[in-house]
């Protein structure tokens, strides 16, 4: 018999209640957003609210055909898969070597790396901005991948030690005495059980790349923007409602493949947390 089986029923349904009106209260602002993004601005702003009020798609229309959101859609695309693979290229030979060296040496460079990852990243552009400028690459794709990978690229190889970390050296010092080099090891022996681990560094490298917005706001411009960046021209529109609810419906547009991705993967996510969960 489990914890849970023991507890008495008021209890059972005290919690249970608890965790509804929290999962409520955590949903209502995307719920809501979601739901007046197919209104029009004169019955999603109506007090009281039209609950009945027929659906549309103009917004949706507005945002992508007519403002062209669908260019900061690829522009965020390039931009947060060409970060994701590179974080990965780097993280993964630097968290396995970190992971296996025995030296303290390790630990102040993932403190040093941490350090970095844990600085203002407002602070980070007054140095980024004139140098780039200065040298003629600003609004590019290849600084703003640069940029956030280096930022992000901490988090990943902290991430990866823990999970390799997890996996038990013996199976390095067997695939050696059966004749590998240190690298086959790591490419034939270690990184195919790894894999939980890769998806979960994966989908947080992602997600860092795919929401920041302060770092592609300040050095991308125009048509260079990534979604996020682009959806502050429509904040502070309260005047213009048509405006609003076009940002309101980009907003929506990018929030969806944020939760696809988690549900595609979430049982490669709870795999990989709980693997890199037994060490640190």
């Amino acid at each position: 018999m489990s914890a849970s089986d023991r507890l008495p029923l008021w209890l059972k349904s005290l919690n249970t209640a608890g965790l509804g009106i929290w999962l409520f209260v955590a949903m209502f602002p995307f719920l809501w957003m979601f739901l007046i993004s197919f209104r029009l601005p004169v019955d999603a702003f109506s007090v009281p609210p039209q609950l009945f009020a027929p659906f549309t798609l103009r917004n949706f229309y507005g945002v992508w055909v007519t403002d062209g959101f669908w260019r900061y859609a690829v522009n965020t695309g390039v931009v947060t898969v060409f970060s994701v693979v590179i974080s990965l290229a780097i993280a993964c030979p630097a968290a396995y070597a970190l992971s296996r060296y025995r030296g303290s040496l390790g630990f102040w460079l993932l403190v040093a790396a941490l350090i970095f990852r844990a600085m203002p990243h407002v602070v980070l552009l007054t140095a980024y901005r004139p140098a780039f400028f200065s040298l003629g690459i600003w609004s590019r794709y290849e600084t703003l991948i640069i940029v956030l990978t280096a930022i992000n690229q901490p988090f990943t190889i902290w991430m990866m030690r823990s999970f390799f970390m997890n996996i038990p050296k013996e199976l390095d010092e067997a695939a050696l005495i059966d004749g590998c080099s240190r690298f086959q090891a790591f490419r034939l022996a270690i990184m195919p059980v790894m894999w939980p681990g890769v998806v979960t560094a994966a989908l947080f490298a992602f997600l860092l790349s795919y929401n920041d917005f302060l770092i592609s706001s300040q050095l991308m411009n125009g048509e260079m923007q990534t979604m996020t960046a682009a959806l502050g021209n429509y904040m502070g529109q309260a005047k213009h409602l048509d405006k609003l609810m076009l940002g309101i419906a980009g907003a929506v547009s990018v929030t969806i493949p944020v939760i696809i991705l988690i549900y595609l993967f979430q049982k490669q996510i709870v795999a990989g947390m709980t693997a890199g969960a037994v060490k640190g």
